[in-house]
């Protein structure tokens, strides 16, 4: 018997829910209780012992993350943090990792304190250039190297197969942090990275009213299952109503993500030529540094983030976030709503991010209003 295989876009309509669970309902339900009965003979042959390590609510989101990046295994998390750090307590102390010099910055600042406290070695280099991480690894060997693409919130973009290709020639493991891109733009697994993490907080979850993570595998390997063995024995596990919450959320990825994407690349081919805009960092451009490599390894769209650069520097930059009125000034991204923040201000005096930045996370409001609001809001900024 030949076995279809459906678009994303069908998988995710359905949740991936029939295949997945013995239930009727169409909508799987929601699992609260917190231990599980053992067999007659003291046996555990449903595979759920405690909700600490497992809970039957996980199993939908997790197989369902696990078909769209063709991974053999996925597990939640309870934040996208605790996803990321478990990765790096999964490695040994005088372990060496090299991470991209622009990220996200708390995970940046994790690894230059808990991370470095705990004995791992770490190394801050420009990712995307990979003359300067062929350099870096030929000075040193790292055991693992991660990755973020396309890096928040410059929008850095990184050749993951390229990438790949230096992790295995120093025996390396490569992880690549694609909550920006989703599954549905770039496949990380496909171009033979090992790990990959979602703060599933942002786009798939999609309503800004779920805190979670995940990571999924290439492989079911011995550092797989010792990451399994940390989210067990850390207890670092969704609540299962936002297991089931984000379930939900990741049934309209599709159109959320087509939305954010062709939206996104509007304002900022709108922007590019505006006066007051020094520059718009973006994948999509055709200006954009990393837009080769994007196109390369972005399928369907470029994602819905994007930044720009104030003329008038940071006093400019914060009165426009002032001035809008359909962008909300908040922290996060991937939501239905479009929001704006001002990165520097947020990230301290160590950032290396530009003081006349801002960040924009594209909703699916309309296009031109979103555009209206900007283009107002910089025209009263620099009256």
């Amino acid at each position: 018997m030949t076995t279809t295989r459906f678009s994303s876009q069908s998988v995710l309509a359905q949740g991936g829910i029939n295949k997945y669970i013995k239930d009727v309902s169409i909508i799987p339900p929601v699992y609260t209780s917190t231990t599980y009965l053992r067999d007659s003979d003291n046996q555990y042959r449903s595979g759920l012992v405690y909700s600490r390590a497992d809970n039957p609510t996980y199993r939908p989101a997790e197989k369902l993350l696990a078909e769209l990046e063709n991974a053999v295994d996925a597990r939640l998390f309870a934040s996208g943090m605790a996803a990321a750090t478990a990765v790096f307590q999964a490695l040994k102390p005088g372990d060496s990792i090299i991470a991209p010099k622009v990220m996200y910055w708390a995970l940046r600042q994790w690894l230059k304190t808990f991370g470095q406290d705990t004995g791992l070695h770490i190394r801050f280099v420009d990712t995307s250039n990979l003359e300067e991480l062929q350099e870096s690894v030929n000075e040193k060997a790292p055991t693992l190297i991660w990755l973020e693409t396309p890096g928040n919130p410059l929008w850095t973009v990184t050749d993951i197969e390229a990438v790949s290709a230096i992790a295995k020639s120093c025996g390396a493991l490569l992880a690549v942090d694609s909550t920006v891109a989703t599954p549905l733009l770039t496949k990380p697994l496909d171009l033979s990275a090992d790990i990959v993490m979602h703060s599933a907080t942002k786009y798939l979850n999609g309503h800004s009213d779920v805190i979670s993570g995940a990571l999924a595998a290439r492989e079911n390997n011995e550092f797989w299952q010792r990451l399994v063995a940390i989210r067990a024995q850390s207890g670092a596990v969704p609540s299962p109503q936002d297991a089931s919450q984000l379930l939900r959320g990741m049934r309209t990825l599709f159109l959320r993500v087509r939305e954010s994407c062709q939206n996104a690349l509007y304002i900022a081919e709108q922007l590019e030529q505006h006066p007051n805009i020094v520059e718009v960092l973006y994948p999509g451009l055709k200006s954009f540094a990393g837009h080769e490599v994007a196109a390369k390894q972005m399928q369907g769209g470029f994602g819905g983030m994007l930044s720009i650069r104030l003329a008038g520097g940071e006093k400019a930059a914060i009165a426009v976030a002032a001035q809008t009125q359909l962008w909300h000034r908040a922290t996060s991204l991937g939501g239905v709503e479009s929001l704006i923040e001002h990165r520097a201000s947020i990230e301290g005096p160590d950032t290396p991010v530009p003081s006349d930045l801002l960040r924009l996370s594209v909703g699916i409001e309309s296009a031109d209003d979103l555009l209206k609001d900007l283009q107002q809001a910089i025209d009263s900024a620099h009256a």
